[in-house]
């Protein structure tokens, strides 16, 4: 993806659900997503347990969270093996992107959601995307 496609998501879609997110403060998805919410992301939380995380509520899968809100990016800082079901669910909600942190990677997912008309990044930081771009 090029520079002007990742400007592009970073300024227009500002409705991240973090899937994976740890809620320990040393782990990346808790750094990145921390990050984002102090750039005015609206950061969801979306994790198998838990209740709150950066004073968000807990979602524990994309289905569970309730139609009125917004889900713009499906971050997902899960194995690539795990990424096929979490694309399903994005494009059932209607995401407008799928972006897979550093060393997540799926082509056959990426081109399902491609084919679905998301936007994809693979293999890269929202955080370092974020301050290298804007």
């Amino acid at each position: 993806m090029k520079d002007d496609e990742l400007k592009d998501i970073l300024r227009n879609f500002k409705a991240v659900a973090v899937v994976g997110i740890s809620p320990k403060e040393d782990r990346p998805s808790y750094v990145v997503a921390s990050y984002l919410k102090s750039k005015g992301y609206r950061i969801i939380p979306v994790r198998p347990d838990g209740d709150e995380i950066l004073g968000e509520k807990v979602y524990h899968s994309l289905s569970e969270i309730p139609k009125e809100i917004k889900v713009e990016v499906v971050d997902i800082f899960r194995r690539s093996e795990d990424v096929p079901p979490i694309v399903e669910e994005a494009i059932q909600r209607g995401a407008k992107a799928i972006w897979m942190q550093e060393g997540v990677i799926h082509k056959e997912a990426g081109e399902k959601a491609e084919k679905a008309g998301l936007k994809v990044v693979m293999d890269r930081c929202m955080k370092k995307e974020h301050q290298r771009l804007l």
